[in-house]
């Protein structure tokens, strides 16, 4: 996969995309990340990037033709232009997994104000936000995009299965995690993770991640519900027409 960032900043990427796994993956050639600074797009003495919104307001936004010039620059025919906006579609497990099968992604930071609407009409495929509320720049959640979408890409993680059973893949939190020692300040690893009985772990871990699933998101769990509603209608659908 190729990844480009276009920023104002992009120094600020170099210390967290050169250290533990996503090293490695630069290293053993699974992701190649570029880092293009927007302003080197710029003309004039002072590469000026940014002006006053037009119909007033407080701030700057980022002016169409420098912006347009880096993403054009670094554009490959399978390119895929993801702009990181607090106004974009809320990024998920489900969009990670789709983002990790393009091979090659644009990632383009907002700063001060946003953008010129021009660049996201010619330029954007997707406006992606990590939350609803707004950071000083799109560094932090091209960052975070980065990371989630990686977990994705085969080889990345050390065991094949290891993505598939996060939290938010079968629609709950994943159940909780134990390790040695068997016991810590007087609490005791539960007994069915030591029964050796696989279906039991997997059965109590789900019930686990289930109930906390209800008790802190409950939206996700309604969410759950419904899926499984719809899937056994469409069972029941497919055997009756049987």
């Amino acid at each position: 996969m190729q990844i480009d960032i276009l920023s104002l900043f992009p120094g600020c990427f170099q210390g967290p995309f050169d250290e533990s796994m996503i090293k490695r993956a630069k290293k053993e050639g699974l992701v190649r990340i570029n880092l293009c600074d927007i302003r080197q797009f710029a003309k004039g003495k002072h590469r000026k990037v940014d002006e006053r919104p037009f119909g007033g307001g407080p701030g700057m936004v980022l002016m169409a033709p420098p912006v347009c010039a880096a993403i054009r620059n670094c554009k490959k025919k399978s390119g895929y232009v993801v702009y990181l906006s607090p106004q974009g579609r809320l990024l998920d497990s489900r969009l990670a997994r789709k983002l990790s099968r393009k091979k090659h992604l644009l990632l383009l930071c907002g700063h001060y104000e946003g953008i010129d609407e021009r660049i996201i009409k010619k330029e954007v495929d997707l406006e992606v936000s990590i939350g609803d509320y707004v950071l000083t720049s799109g560094c932090l959640p091209a960052m975070v995009l980065v990371d989630a979408v990686l977990r994705f890409l085969p080889g990345f993680l050390g065991h094949p299965e290891a993505a598939s059973s996060d939290s938010f893949e079968k629609g709950l939190f994943k159940g909780p995690q134990y390790t040695r020692p068997l016991e810590f300040e007087g609490e005791k690893v539960p007994e069915v993770l030591l029964s050796g009985h696989h279906e039991k772990i997997a059965r109590w871990r789900f019930e686990e991640g289930r109930k906390k699933t209800k008790k802190i998101r409950l939206d996700l769990y309604q969410n759950y519900l419904e899926q499984v509603k719809k899937k056994e209608k469409d069972c029941e659908s497919t055997n009756s027409r049987v």
